[in-house]
This record gives structure tokens, C-alpha cells and sequence, in this order.
């Protein structure tokens, strides 16, 4: 089954911008507070019926990555607040408990242990990063509890197919193919990789020897880059001396753009390209002007400015609404998305929800329309988009 949004290109400068303030998470309401936590959690219980629906995150909202995590919070945040404007789901609001991990594994299998057993809350939603993923899908499979739109395009959340987990993003492997096919159509054959050393990036690598694979190709370099990590000056040092004609980079932004400068210094004419995760706001922030002009960042949601489609007017109204601000981006709009798709799924599982009934709301989802971005899943098709288009950073400004 094809899954497509509509496709607009962007050649432009992203707005700067200060970096929002970390909220302090809503705590769960009293009633759902106890039992207190075990220490390895069970399989889940149904929550009783409650005046509030909550949904449990784990995200960056402090360190080096936080932006990934308070932007994509800030895009939920908004449409949840707006479906409790109008009286919730079925009397119900929406309450979005986030914990913050630091884009760190182990902190991530604390808060969703936490989440589980003793916040109780009915599903999942908008985890940030393959790692910290990764390290939770076994209390996820353990407490038979949905996770819902993850921030990762990782192949482990697709293959095997995993009944609890519904994607709303296209996979790296989406992006990545999008990328190689325009830079070898553009002629630039010579193909280097700089990886984050972790799930992700090793997740990312896989994908591109492949799809060069597909065209006889091989990368020219690989350097890694730790996890949250800005030392980029080895890496840049390897790779420019192999004197590639493109880098396709799978690191979050804290890497990426310190892997920039240094390319930057020494004077690098290859074309640099990042996978949507990079966080494109984010990344242009942390660059000055003639380092970031020319980055190709591929994208799963469309352009954020572009208030012909309906999704993306709603969404900066209930976003300047939320943050008294305009301040909108990729990640923000993925994030209003998800919560979309997921609020549409709970006011479709019944009265009062359930986590089967919300299962099987998302397997009817075959062809909905959020607003001029398309989504389709199955019982067996947990791939809501496919989705994926390149921009390119210049000196013209996106948005205000």
C-alpha cells in the first residue's frame, strides 16, 4: 500500500530563536498513584476508568538533545490542549505526563517503568531516540501496553513487526533511500558517512551501504561520533581527507553541527546531508550563517510554513496559542501530528477507552486524512506514512 503527504521542497534559513523553558511534567492524579512501583513491571492493568486519560513520554527535556524532546512536546501539547478546550474525549481530558531522560537509555527504562506501574497511564506516546527506545520494547512487550509514534525511524520498531508499536513517521531507510538517489542523480557518487555510535546511527549505516548497494556503490569513509558528543574534529579530519563528494550524517544535532564547523574549517565543498532526526531548528541555531548554508536535512512531515494544507494552519494557530509565540518547525509539527492520530484513535476505541479498543481503532485507521497528511495502518501495516522530502538551509528566512 503507498502511503504519500504532499510533497513541497524548501530551500531556506530557519528562524533563530531562544530555547523554550522546561516545563514541570503535570504529576498523575492522586487515584492512580498507588500501588508504588515494582521494580520490574508486570504486565499492565487496564486503568480504571478516570475524569483523565494519560499518556506516559520519555524524552530529552535537558542535556545537549533537549530540543528534539521539548519541541516535539510543545507540537502535542498544543492539539491536546485544544482537545481538552472542547471538553476532552468522551468527558475526558487528555493529560501528558514527560519524563525527562537526557536522551540516555537507562534513564529511559526508569521513567517508563515508572509510567507503567506506578502513573499508570493508558499508553505510550512520542518517545524520542532508537536507543532509549530500544531499551524499553521489552517492558513494553512485558506490559502489553501501546507505544505510539516514537521519534525514530529505526528499523527495530518495523522489523520483526511489533503489534504494540504503531509508527507514524517513514523509516531511516525511507529518508536515506531519498537522499543517496539525489545526490548520485546530482553526481555525487562518492559517498562518506559520519554515524552516532549507538542504535541509531548504526541503524542509519546499515541503511545507506545499502542503498548505495542498490547502485553499485560503497561509502567512500565511516567515522563515528559519541552519543551527545560534540569532539567532531577526528571525524572531520578522516573524512576530509577521503575527499568526498557528499556526508551523509546520522547523529542528532549537538554532533551534526559541531561536524559542520569542522568540516566547515577545513574547507570542505561536500555536500552535507542529515536524516529528519537531526532536529532541523535545532541544528541551524547552532550554526552561524555560512557554515549552515547548503545542509540538506531529509524530512517525514511537511513544511511548517506552508499554511495552504490544513494540518499545518491548524497547527500554527494552536501552536502560537500554546507558546504565545510563533515558533514553528519539523519537530513541533510531528509532534502535533502524533497527537492527532492518537486523539482520533482514543475517541474510536470506545466508552470508556481501552488499549484493545485503541489497537483496533489505529487498524481501521486505513485512509485518514489529518489535515492534508495522509495516514493508512492495518493489523499488520504499522507504518502510518510515508512521507519523506529533502530541504536545504540558505540565508532566506522560513518563517517569523
Amino acid at each position: 500500500m503507498v502511503k504519500t503527504g504532499v510533497t513541497l521542497g524548501a530551500s531556506a534559513r530557519l528562524s533563530t530563536g531562544a530555547l523554550l523553558s522546561l516545563l514541570v511534567c503535570s504529576p498523575a492524579i492522586l487515584d492512580l498513584l498507588r500501588p508504588e512501583a515494582s521494580a520490574e513491571p508486570a504486565r499492565a492493568p487496564q486503568p480504571p476508568a478516570a475524569k483523565e486519560i494519560l499518556l506516559g513520554q520519555s524524552a530529552p527535556l535537558s542535556g545537549r538533545s533537549r530540543q528534539l524532546g521539548l519541541e516535539y512536546r510543545d507540537g502535542a501539547l498544543a492539539w491536546f490542549t485544544e482537545v481538552n478546550r472542547r471538553g476532552g474525549i468522551h468527558g475526558r481530558r487528555i493529560r501528558l505526563i514527560s519524563l525527562d531522560d537526557s536522551y540516555e537509555p537507562q534513564r529511559t527504562v526508569r521513567n517508563t517503568k515508572q509510567l507503567i506501574s506506578q502513573d499508570k497511564v493508558f499508553a505510550l506516546f512520542g518517545y524520542v531516540g532508537t536507543p532509549t527506545v530500544k531499551a524499553i520494547l521489552p517492558l513494553v512487550e512485558q506490559a502489553q501496553i501501546p507505544l505510539v509514534a516514537p521519534l525514530s525511524g529505526a528499523t527495530v520498531l518495523r522489523q520483526p513487526f511489533r503489534p504494540l508499536v504503531i509508527n507514524l513517521r517513514a523509516s531511516y531507510a525511507m529518508e536515506i533511500e531519498k537522499i543517496v538517489n539525489n545526490l548520485v542523480r546530482s553526481g555525487r557518487q562518492q559517498i562518506a558517512v559520519l554515524h552516532q555510535n549507538d542504535a541509531f546511527g548504526k541503524d542509519g549505516l546499515v541503511g545507506i551501504q545499502k542503498a548505495l548497494a542498490r547502485r553499485g556503490l560503497s561509502p567512500k569513509v565511516i567515522a563515528t561520533i559519541q552519543r551527545n558528543s560534540t569532539q567532531a574534529a577526528a571525524a572531520a579530519r578522516l573524512i576530509h581527507t577521503a575527499k568526498p563528494s557528499a556526508v551523509i550524517i546520522v547523529a542528532a544535532y549537538p554532533s551534526a553541527a559541531a561536524f559542520s564547523l569542522e568540516m566547515k574549517k577545513r574547507g570542505s565543498t561536500a555536500q552535507l546531508m542529515n536524516v529528519s532526526f537531526v532536529g532541523t531548528q535545532s541544528l541551524r541555531e547552532a550554526l552561524p550563517t555560512d557554515a549552515a548554508i547548503g545542509i540538506g536535512i531529509s524530512q517525514v512531515v511537511p513544511f511548517p510554513w506552508n499554511r495552504r494544507l490544513p494540518v499545518v494552519a491548524e497547527y500554527q494557530t494552536l501552536l502560537q496559542k500554546q507558546l504565545g509565540r510563533a515558533n514553528y518547525g519539523f519537530t513541533s509539527l510531528e509532534g502535533f501530528i502524533a497527537a492527532k492520530l492518537i486523539s482520533t484513535a482514543i475517541e474510536q476505541s470506545g466508552n470508556p477507552p481501552s488499549r484493545k479498543g485503541l489497537l483496533s481503532a489505529f487498524h481501521r485507521m486505513q485512509s485518514l486524512n489529518l489535515g492534508g497528511f495522509q495516514v493508512s495502518l492495518t493489523p499488520t501495516d504499522h507504518q502510518a506514512s510515508d512521507y519523506v522530502d529533502l530541504t536545504f538551509l540558505s540565508p532566506q528566512r522560513w518563517g517569523p
